[in-house]
């Protein structure tokens, strides 16, 4: 399986990860911990993974089952 079929399979996966990863960054660069005591919002880097990882996951919820794997 090539990367384009496995992008074109997970697409909403896949969209998901990258909005979560613009919100992260966003949440970062206007709301974030200037402190640097928060662990995930101090770092760009972090709210970028975090943002990421949740963005994913929940796109990923509104993906149609494949009958195929049922059976």
């Amino acid at each position: 399986m090539t990367l384009f079929n496995f992008i074109k399979k997970h697409r909403l996966t896949t969209l998901g990860i990258i909005v979560g990863s613009v919100g992260g960054f966003l949440y970062w660069r206007f709301v974030g911990c200037t402190s640097g005591t928060c662990p995930i919002t101090s770092s760009p880097l972090m709210s970028i993974l975090w943002g990421a990882i949740l963005g994913g996951l929940l796109f990923d919820m509104f993906k149609k089952k494949d009958n195929k794997q049922h059976e």
